[in-house]
């Protein structure tokens, strides 16, 4: 236990990315439920969810055995939304960092709640999502149960990293009680009754030949009546149900994600070892002790705040210009319409450079480029710089509520701290930009206390680093439509008369307000452009824009709406000397009805100590609907040292725990040192792979009940079809920054080989012709990088010794086993020794990689081959292993008899017969 409780609280170090909640006294404190702003005014979403929190407070006290409860919550309502004068001010607060979001589905059908969940056991979610429609239609109620429990059920994932108890992709499984076996349903705990139903028909269900479980289309339909009080994480709608499955009621035969992400162990174990509960004791009450209260916030207008540094060390290594070229693509290109913005640069002291203007035209936006500093010289006073920017916002604001500050740095500052809690308390949110090896260390903690972003950007020109910063700071009012997409983000080294060629895709949900860039570090000699549109159409250098400000680079904005297919670009150096070329497109939504493919990418934590692996997260989506099929590539550049490429994927192994949900993920093991490294994604999408999926971790639809022996089916889950969902997404390229880490405790000397193998999580058995079948993605020899040594297979009939005592399980030999590249699919087949199969037969499988240095990865998930005869009636009402006589072996009986009697007939006959002839 002391093992199981170390490896969980250290996959509960992260945290979620923007989460303000803090837990004090058992009381949740600073929850943020934010409202969509594409969701039209009803002051009935707000109504039912101080409904549903209030309920699932007393709910969550209880089954937290009186622990934890909800005491404040901010609902943030949108900016077109009539002001009300119980509407406060936004601070820090966003929909981006929202808890909870309210929102449409992206499709017609989805009601369904989730969280976004890709972390590991014991880590914590995304966010939940709900829908306008879950939260007003009580029709709902029969489906998903009491608003207030289905809460509670997506709280635990998001607070605590538990998983779902029930399994819509295996929703069967053999289980063995009493020495007969049997098809269960999936779900904990076992002792919930109920009956297997197919949902068309209602009929009882029949075994399927191929799968010897139950048929297609077949439910389990449980008793609305119950004894059993958990789990909430299996069917939370029961009205008996008012627990976690503990470590007395969890079955951990039911094959579900919580046993598989959480090596076998209940949710109640998982939340016992979270740093909640150890931070917390439980109170000495029947009900909470104090009842939810909430406050309204409503969004305003975006305010951003530009507070550049102009210190002497910015004038080296081209520093200035490259804060030009950015901070330029920022301000006539990121910065959404309709937002104010206002810019101050400082050193020893700081200046007003311009005061909030309101990006109206795009005069604004070319009036304010022409205030961007083009000069360094100074000291560096970061407090000042900072000061001189909320003194601009107050001159038009009484206070600093939900405005921006975008801080870029390239220098130290020991005096930092002597404003951190001015700036902490001011509310408004801090974005820090890094630039070069001696930015100020403690610049990150700006953006911890407000929630702001962090990027960092090395002196490597042909990284793009800065320009992807300033490119991925948006408004994080969730307005989509609104924010600027990036399409392409390359640059290289390019030699004299050389070329450099490519292709951008623009793709159907983009188009508008769309930007071809082209930069370079040579001082003159522009560059010979071509740009071919889809159409043939070519765009020339005389073209593009290039500003008498900034006369090293050359800008084209397409009218209209870009034609959607290939771009097809060649630039070509003229300069005496090679020189570093780079090419950004950045785009908008194409219409307000169809949102944009996104792609948000980030680590799983901000900071790390060496030698703990980080995970690499990229997901990429349309609406709420996961994208799949995407080439994603991300690239980590550290402090010192050349950059490293890593392909992420969405296969279910390795460091992706869900298959097919969007989330393409990668371990990263490759430390150069101590410092800030920073994270950039590329994803192309094939119009011949690419496609939409469906949310993964859906709450449970429940099929119906029954209710004083009678059977009530709720409707079939509306599914989307298949043309529906495939929405001829088409080809696509996007680029985006996943912000910065810091690494430390990296040995100076080098390093030796620390990293197992990572733990196999997709291993799958099969019982086939006497032999069994096992197969699994390869792992690594880091962890999902390079290819492990060998393998390890036990065997048990018993699944619990197989998970706490590995080493003295049954051995399976596999000597010609020889472990592929990671991510390769295995297969690998034996006849077990040693073990009598007949039917009834459970066995249960676990695997083990070791690597050239002789460590060793984590016990796999378990998997279990069964030999399951169903009995040979088909239906499932007689419950196999009865002893009871059926009607069939009745008849069965009788004709034996009467062919018994009348072969004794005929042989007395014959003989008879015979003896008269004599």
């Amino acid at each position: 236990m002391r093992v199981f409780k170390s490896l969980v609280l250290l996959f509960l170090l992260p945290v979620v990315r923007g989460s303000m909640v803090q837990l004090k006294n058992g009381g949740y404190e600073d929850i943020v439920i934010a409202i969509n702003p594409g969701l039209p005014e009803n002051d009935n979403i707000i109504r039912n969810i101080k409904d549903m929190v209030k309920e699932a407070s007393s709910y969550l006290f209880n089954a937290t055995k009186q622990r934890f409860f909800f005491k404040t919550v901010k609902i943030i309502i949108p900016l077109h939304w009539l002001p009300k004068p119980e509407y406060l001010s936004i601070k820090t607060e966003s929909y981006d960092k929202a808890d909870v979001i309210v929102a449409n589905p992206f499709l017609k059908y989805g009601d369904d709640p989730y969280t976004l969940q890709y972390g590991r056991c014991g880590e914590k979610g995304r966010y939940i999502h709900f829908t306008p429609d879950f939260l007003l239609n009580d029709n709902l109620y029969n489906i998903y149960g009491p608003r207030a429990k289905v809460f509670v059920h997506e709280w635990a994932h998001l607070r605590w990293g538990v998983f779902d108890e029930y399994n819509n992709d295996a929703p069967f499984y053999v289980s063995i009680n009493s020495g007969k076996a049997s098809v269960e349903a999936t779900r904990c705990s076992a002792s919930v009754t109920g009956k297997y139903i197919v949902q068309s028909t209602t009929k009882e269900c029949k075994y399927d030949e191929q799968t010897k479980l139950y048929e297609a289309g077949c439910k389990f339909v449980p008793n609305k009546i119950q004894n059993a009080p958990a789990s909430i994480m299996y069917m939370q709608s029961l009205p008996s149900v008012v627990e976690f499955c503990d470590q007395s009621t969890h079955n951990e035969k039911a094959t579900n994600m919580q046993n598989k992400m959480c090596n076998y162990h209940s949710t109640w174990e998982i939340i016992m070892n979270s740093p909640d509960f150890s931070n917390t004791s439980p109170i000495n009450s029947t009900s909470p002790p104090y009842e939810t209260s909430f406050s309204l916030l409503q969004t305003k207008d975006r305010v951003v705040c530009l507070v550049l540094d102009v210190s002497g060390s910015m004038a080296q290594n081209n520093r200035i210009n490259r804060l030009y070229q950015s901070a330029e693509i920022f301000l006539l290109q990121i910065v959404e319409m309709g937002s104010w913005v206002g810019m101050t640069t400082f050193q020893s002291t700081a200046q007003i450079k311009i005061n909030l203007q309101q990006i109206v035209s795009e005069n604004v936006r070319q009036n304010l480029i022409k205030h961007l500093p083009t000069s360094a010289d100074g000291g560096t006073n970061i407090c000042e710089g900072v000061r001189k920017g909320f003194e601009m916002i107050k001159q038009k604001y009484t206070n600093l509520y939900g405005s921006e500050i975008v801080l870029l740095t390239d220098g130290e500052d020991t005096c930092m701290s002597n404003c951190l809690t001015e700036v902490e308390k001011s509310g408004s949110i801090i974005h820090t930009i890094a630039l070069g090896p001696n930015a100020a260390p403690e610049l990150e903690q700006f953006s911890d206390v407000t929630g702001g972003l962090k990027f960092y950007a090395t002196d490597t020109v042909d990284s793009n680093g800065l320009i992807d910063a300033f490119s991925g700071i948006s408004s994080g009012s969730g307005n989509i439509s609104e924010q600027s997409i990036q399409l392409e983000s390359t640059a290289r080294s390019v030699a004299v008369k050389q070329w450099m060629n490519g292709t951008v895709t623009v793709d159907s949900t983009v188009g508008n307000d769309t930007f071809f860039v082209v930069t370079w570090d040579g001082i003159t000699s522009p560059l010979d452009i071509l740009l071919r549109d889809p159409k043939g159409k070519e765009y020339r250098m005389s073209d593009f824009t290039v500003s008498v400000l900034n006369l090293r680079t050359a800008r084209l904005n397409i009218a209209g709406t870009a034609e959607v297919g290939d771009w097809y670009y060649w630039i070509q150096n003229n300069h005496t000397d090679s020189q570093v070329i780079s090419m950004i497109v950045t785009s908008r939504a194409a219409s307000l009805a169809v949102p944009p493919v996104t792609v948000k990418a980030h680590m799983n934590k901000d900071t790390n100590n060496f030698p703990h692996p980080m995970v690499i997260y990229a997901e990429v989506s349309q609406g709420f609907l996961p994208v799949l099929g995407a080439t994603v590539m991300a690239t980590v550049e550290p402090q010192t040292g050349s950059a490293m490429d890593l392909k992420l994927l969405d296969d279910g192994s390795g460091a992706d725990i869900t298959k097919n949900d969007g989330i393409y993920s990668k371990y990263f093991t490759s430390f150069k040192g101590n410092g800030r490294y920073n994270l950039k994604v590329r994803v192309q999408g094939k119009d011949k792979t690419v496609r939409l999926g469906r949310r993964q971790s859906r709450a449970l639809y429940i099929p119906g009940y029954i209710e004083n022996g009678e059977i009530k089916m709720n409707a079939p889950r509306p599914e989307v079809s298949d043309d529906e969902i495939q929405a001829k997404l088409g080809s696509f390229n996007r680029v985006a920054s996943g912000g910065s880490f810091v690494v430390e405790k990296v040995p100076s000397r080098g390093t030796t080989d620390v990293f197992p193998p990572c733990k196999i999580i997709d291993l799958e058995a099969q019982y086939e012709e006497n032999k069994i079948h096992l197969s699994w993605t390869a792992p690594g020899n880091d962890f999902d990088v390079g290819q492990a040594e060998r393998y390890i297979i036990k065997m048990s009939e018993s699944l619990l010794d197989l998970r706490n005592t590995f080493e003295n399980a049954t051995s399976v030999n596999t000597s010609s086993l020889v472990p592929n590249p990671a991510g390769t699919k295995e297969s690998f087949q034996f006849k077990p020794e040693n073990f009598t199969i007949e039917n009834g037969t459970i066995i249960y499988f676990a695997i083990r990689a070791i690597d050239n240095a002789s460590l060793t990865s984590e016990v796999s998930n378990i998997a279990q081959a069964a030999l399951f005869l169903p009995p040979k009636e088909s239906s499932s009402s007689s419950v196999p292993g009865d002893k009871g006589i059926n009607v069939l072996t009745i008849v069965l009986i009788v004709a034996g008899c009467v062919a018994a009697v009348l072969i004794a007939v005929s042989t007395a006959v014959c003989i008879l017969h015979k003896k008269n002839r004599r």
